[in-house]
């Protein structure tokens, strides 16, 4: 066996820092959506204080982190898990998966149910992040890619949604 030398997979770098920088403009809208939309709020609000959960791709990232505060306050964390209490882990089983979910090819509820997601935590609150994902998908992507992404398109007032869509762009890159 000492004949042999080891052979490494190849790292998928270009496809790693596409989710990379997917989940961490996801997350960041995540936080934005929170203060301007009323069915996100309305979703964080069921989800108890100091509520936390991760989303990111099996075996060792990406990962993206948000978490609510004793106030209702919703924050993007980040992607270091290290000694964070974290009540819900959604993990994406591997980079290909995770290329399906964020090139939205598939939606989240296609992805689940063929078995590319893995879930961590109680049922009902991963299925109120699954919303929240569903809604903030609406206000980031053009309906076009919007109707690919999520299970079903909402019928939206227009000031709503493009009104919408444009504050949670601005406070989505402004980080507030």
């Amino acid at each position: 066996m000492e004949n042999f030398r080891e052979v490494r997979a190849g790292g998928k770098s270009l496809k790693k820092d596409y989710v990379s920088i997917m989940l961490w403009f996801v997350g960041r809208a995540i936080q934005a959506a929170s203060a301007v939309d009323k069915d996100v709020r309305k979703e964080f609000e069921q989800l108890p204080d100091h509520f936390t959960f991760s989303l990111g791709v099996m075996p060792d990232g990406p990962h993206m982190i948000v978490g609510k505060t004793k106030k209702g306050i919703v924050q993007y964390i980040g992607w270091d898990a290290e000694g964070r209490d974290i009540d819900l882990k959604m993990k994406i089983k591997n980079i290909e998966a995770a290329m399906l979910l964020f090139t939205f090819q598939e939606s989240t509820a296609l992805a689940t149910a063929r078995n590319r997601l893995i879930v961590d935590g109680e049922v009902p609150h991963a299925c109120a992040v699954v919303r929240i994902l569903d809604i903030v998908e609406v206000y980031l992507l053009p309906k076009i890619i919007a109707k690919l992404a999520v299970k079903r398109y909402p019928v939206w007032s227009p000031g709503r949604k493009y009104g919408g869509r444009v504050i949670v762009y601005i406070r989505t890159i402004l980080g507030f």
